[in-house]
C-alpha cells in the first residue's frame, strides 16, 4: 500500500474512533438508572407544619410542612442517602387535596440531591375512626451538588399519612440519568 493510501486510512479511523468515544461518553450520559426510595413512619417526622383555615367550607385548610427522613432507603451511583428533607404546602379538605414542595437528599458522602414533587392525596375515616390518608404523587430529581450536578429523573411516589398523629409513611420507585 501506498504510504499516502495508509496516511488517510489512519486519519479516517481515528476520527472514527474519536466519534464513537464521543457517542458512547453520550450514550453514558444518558443512561437510565432505576431507583427505589422509602422511609418507614419511625424514620419519618413532621419537624414543623402550620395550617391555616381558608373558612369557605369545614375543613378547608392551607397548610405548610416539613418533613425529615433519617435512614432513607435509597441510593443513587454507588452512594447512600443518610436523610432527606421535604418543604411543601397542601390545600385539602378534611385532609383531602393537593400538595406539592421541594425536598432534598443528603448523601452519604456530603453531596446532595434536589427535587421537585406534586400530587394528590386522599384521606379517608376508618372503621376506628382514624383518618387514612394516602398521597400519590411525581418527583422530578432537578440536580444537585458535587458529582450530582447533571442529576435527572422521574419517581413515581406514594406514601400514607396521618397528618394529627404525626405518621407519615413513604415509598417510591423511578430511573434518574446525567444529563451533558
Amino acid at each position: 500500500m501506498n504510504p499516502k493510501t495508509i496516511l488517510k486510512a489512519f486519519k479516517i479511523a481515528a476520527v472514527a474512533c474519536v466519534v464513537a468515544v464521543g457517542a458512547a461518553d453520550h450514550a453514558f450520559a444518558q443512561q437510565k438508572h432505576k431507583v427505589t426510595v422509602g422511609a418507614s413512619a419511625a424514620q419519618s417526622k413532621y419537624v414543623q407544619q402550620h395550617m391555616i383555615d381558608v373558612g369557605d367550607v369545614p375543613g378547608h385548610q392551607v397548610r405548610i410542612y416539613e418533613i425529615q427522613r433519617t435512614g432513607v432507603e435509597t441510593e443513587f451511583s454507588g452512594v447512600k442517602s443518610k436523610e432527606s428533607w421535604s418543604r411543601g404546602n397542601s390545600d385539602y379538605t378534611n385532609s383531602t387535596g393537593i400538595t406539592s414542595g421541594y425536598g432534598v437528599w443528603v448523601m452519604e458522602d456530603g453531596s446532595k440531591i434536589f427535587n421537585r414533587y406534586h400530587g394528590i392525596s386522599q384521606t379517608v375515616i376508618a372503621a376506628d375512626g382514624a383518618k387514612k390518608g394516602t398521597y400519590h404523587g411525581v418527583t422530578q430529581i432537578t440536580g444537585g451538588t458535587g458529582k450530582f450536578t447533571k442529576i435527572r429523573g422521574t419517581i413515581r411516589d406514594m406514601t400514607r399519612f396521618d397528618i394529627q398523629a404525626g405518621f407519615n409513611e413513604s415509598s417510591g420507585e423511578g430511573e434518574y440519568w446525567f444529563e451533558e
